[in-house]
């Protein structure tokens, strides 16, 4: 990707990068380039300094915080010694003044192309993640953006969303790829029988009789160690792990010496890990430790575009595990699919599937079918505003009822006004004489 507000020269740059036989996306602006950037996953940005609202230093900052293993070359007809210092202090690659020399811009460009994080990956590393919508692509732009780097990483969501399977894939587009993955969840096991997983231990160090419990982070030596739920990791663990992230050295229980390790951590949780650290229940060290880029998985309900492709997907995967007739769903069954809420995600979804197969009497599974999966009725968990509005109006009814109607009295115990409270008995249809005792 080019960045430069000069027309003339962005075409000068284009041009000579194309004529290499490079892929070049060329903007006129910082705002325009981070906005392309989840879009275009550039192996590299060559950006002009001296810019209009947000200049090259701004620029390769936020490429950092957005995508730390994203090299940037910078460009400018300023050549003074403190924008280069301050280029290179800042991470640049390389800080180069114009006008540029040809030979010299494509050597620093192989260069960089050779340390870049995308370098000899393919689309394998994201296999497994089944998806056309805008919002989980951009999720892995930048999963791929960060699988080039050893930056730590926090993946958040609901339960169910895949953040193990992104995990996955950062590992293998990473350079650890051939290294072990490693995964363990920390709220699944008691807290010793975790410290032991974790960290390994030694039985009968003091009785001669020594036995060694080689823990993950060995395991996973040189690969990548995911740490599932860790907002529920206790706290004395906490302890311990920050201590492991800070030196690079695992301390197996039992014994006095610690041993190098050469993992990449990536975390993940559902909890609200911030509200933890109010609480007093999870470590402000260690949370900035861990969340060194954050990706946020999105529930479902706001990719279901993906719907119909992932039931496709489950039920293609099924057959091949049963070795019996793929099964197809009635049109009318995948509207109530794409239609209903799904609090369980994927996951739910993948359960749904599998239980619609198990019970179909043909090949062919109907909308009512779905329906009892999904609960009956509607086939759909009520929206947000739906459960509001029904958790307001039998309130509003408890109150009338408590009262006998009276509004002045029950506008004081919900403490409104009376104008407000008219406004919400009529906005829910409720009449205070049909509550006032005969």
């Amino acid at each position: 990707m080019v960045v430069d507000d000069d027309p003339g020269l962005l075409r000068l740059l284009t041009i000579r990068l194309r004529a290499e036989n490079y892929e070049v996306e060329a903007v006129e602006s910082a705002a325009l380039a981070l906005a392309a950037l989840s879009r275009v996953r550039p192996d590299l940005v060559i950006t002009d300094l001296r810019m209009d609202q947000m200049d090259g230093i701004g620029l390769l900052k936020e490429i950092q915080s957005r995508a730390p293993g994203l090299r940037v070359i910078i460009l400018t007809a300023h050549g003074t010694i403190p924008d280069a210092v301050q280029a290179t202090q800042s991470g640049a690659f390389a800080f180069l003044t114009k006008p540029v020399d040809k030979q010299e811009l494509l050597d620093h460009v192989q260069k960089a192309l050779k340390v870049s994080g995308f370098a000899d990956t393919t689309e394998d590393w994201r296999r497994e993640i089944v998806t056309r919508s805008t919002l989980m692509e951009e999720r892995l732009a930048q999963a791929h953006m960060v699988a080039g780097t050893d930056a730590r990483v926090m993946i958040t969501g609901e339960s169910g969303t895949g953040k193990e399977l992104l995990a996955r894939a950062i590992h293998k587009a990473s350079p650890r790829r051939n290294r072990p993955f490693v995964a363990i969840n920390c709220s699944a096991m008691a807290e010793n029988l975790l410290e032991s997983e974790l960290f390994g231990h030694v039985k009968g160090a003091f009785t001669g009789a020594i036995r060694e419990h080689r823990g993950l982070f060995q395991a996973a030596d040189g690969g990548t160690l995911m740490l599932d739920e860790i907002g529920d990791m206790p706290m004395r663990l906490q302890v311990k792990l920050l201590r492991v992230l800070q030196e690079n050295q695992v301390r197996p229980v039992g014994s006095t010496e610690a041993t190098p390790v050469n993992v990449r951590i990536i975390s993940a949780t559902h909890r609200d890990l911030k509200q933890l650290i109010m609480s007093g229940h999870f470590r402000e060290d260690l949370y900035y430790r861990l969340n060194v880029v954050h990706i946020e998985m999105p529930p479902l309900s706001k990719r279901r575009e993906d719907i119909p492709l992932l039931v496709s997907h489950f039920l293609e995967k099924i057959a091949e595990e049963t070795g019996q007739q793929r099964h197809i769903y009635a049109p009318e069954a995948v509207e109530v699919l794409v239609s209903a809420e799904w609090p369980g995600n994927v996951r739910q979804l993948e359960n749904v599937v599998r239980q619609n197969v198990a019970l179909a009497t043909s090949p062919i599974i109907s909308a009512e079918l779905v329906q009892a999966a999904l609960g009956g009725g509607s086939g759909r968990l009520p929206s947000f505003d739906e459960a509001r509005d029904e958790f307001t109006r039998n309130y509003l009814s408890q109150i009338l009822q408590i009262t006998g109607g009276n509004v002045s009295q029950a506008a004081r115990l919900a403490k409104r006004n009376r104008t407000d409270f008219y406004k919400l008995l009529g906005r829910h249809q409720l009449t205070p004489d049909d509550f006032k005792q005969r």
